[in-house]
C-alpha cells in the first residue's frame, strides 16, 4: 500500500492512474477504522481498479472542540488494517495541507441540511461538505463510498455532488453491526464497559419502535423511545424522528405512497451515537 501525506506527492500517482484508464474508488474516513470501514474498502475493490482511503480528522465539522479533542486517533492500527484489507493507497494529510488558508465555507442544502443533525449540530454539514469537496477536487475519484449509518450525511454528499456538477458516483453501503446489533462506529471505542453495554439498547429499541410505528403509529413509537431512554441514567436523547426516506421530511403518519426511515441520535455518557432503520 502506498502512503501519501502531501498533495504534491499524491498528484503524480493520480495522474498516472488516470492516464492508464484505471477507475478510482475513494473511501474517506476520519480514522479509528473498524470492520465497517473495511467493508467499504472491499466494496470499492470489487467495483474499481484502484482504491484510495483517506484518514483525516476534519476540524471544520466539529461544533464541539472537546469532541474534536477526544475523537479516537490510532494511525498505526489503521495502517495495518488497511494493508490487510488490500487498500491500494492511503492519503493521510495534515490540517494545513487540506486547509492552507484556514478558511471555512457555508453551504445551503435546504431541508436536509437544517433538520435532525443540522439542527442539533449547527455548521456540521458545512464542515462535512467543505472537506469532502476539497478531497473530491484533489483526488477526482470515479466513485466514492460512504456508510449508511450516516444516512443524512450521504444525502448531503449526493446534494454536494449535484452542486459541484460533478460526475462522481456516490455509493451508500450497508450498515455493519456488532454481534449485539450496535452499529459499528469509531466512537464506540470511547465507550467504557458500562456505556458499551447500555449502547447495545439502541438497536433493540429501534427495532421495537419500528413495530410500534407500524401497529400503533409514529407518536406511540416516539413515546416508547423516550420512555426507554429515560430509564437509563447515562443516556440522553437528542432526537428520534421518522422521515420520508427521499427527502428527510419529518412525518407523523406512515403512508404507502412513500418509503420511511427512523433516525436516532442519543448520548451514552459523553459519547453521542446515531443510528437508523428503514420502516417500509
Amino acid at each position: 500500500m502506498l502512503i501519501f501525506t502531501k498533495i504534491s506527492e499524491l498528484q503524480p500517482f493520480l495522474t498516472h492512474a488516470k492516464d492508464s484508464s484505471k477507475t478510482l474508488g475513494f473511501v474517506p474516513t476520519m480514522g479509528a477504522l473498524h470492520k465497517g470501514h473495511v467493508s467499504l474498502i472491499e466494496i470499492s475493490k470489487k467495483t474499481c481498479d484502484l482504491t484510495l482511503c483517506s484518514i483525516f480528522v476534519n476540524p471544520t465539522q466539529f461544533n464541539d472542540k472537546k469532541d474534536l479533542e477526544r475523537y479516537p486517533r490510532m494511525p498505526e492500527k489503521d495502517i495495518h488494517l488497511l494493508q490487510l484489507a488490500g487498500c491500494d493507497v492511503l492519503f493521510m494529510p495534515e490540517v494545513t495541507e487540506i486547509y492552507p488558508n484556514d478558511e471555512t465555507k457555508e453551504y445551503n442544502f435546504g431541508n436536509i441540511g437544517t433538520t435532525l443533525e443540522g439542527e442539533f449540530r449547527p455548521g456540521h454539514f458545512s464542515g462535512v461538505a467543505q472537506v469532502v469537496q476539497r478531497f473530491f477536487e484533489i483526488i477526482q475519484p470515479d466513485t466514492a463510498f460512504f456508510g449508511s449509518k450516516d444516512y443524512q450525511q450521504v444525502m448531503i454528499i449526493k446534494a454536494l455532488v449535484k452542486q459541484m456538477a460533478s460526475p462522481i458516483k456516490i455509493v451508500a453501503c450497508p450498515i455493519l453491526r456488532e454481534d449485539d446489533g450496535l452499529a459499528m462506529s469509531s466512537r464506540n471505542a470511547l465507550l467504557n464497559a458500562e456505556e458499551r453495554s447500555v449502547a447495545s439498547l439502541i438497536p433493540k429499541i429501534m427495532g421495537q419502535a419500528k413495530e410500534i410505528a407500524a401497529t400503533s403509529g409514529i407518536s406511540s413509537a416516539k413515546q416508547y423511545i423516550k420512555n426507554e431512554i429515560s430509564k437509563e441514567p447515562i443516556m440522553r436523547l437528542d432526537y428520534f424522528e421518522v422521515c420520508e426516506a427521499e427527502t428527510l421530511k419529518i412525518v407523523s403518519t406512515l403512508t404507502k405512497a412513500s418509503s420511511h426511515i427512523a433516525l436516532i441520535a442519543c448520548f451514552v455518557g459523553r459519547i453521542r451515537l446515531i443510528d437508523n432503520i428503514p420502516l417500509n
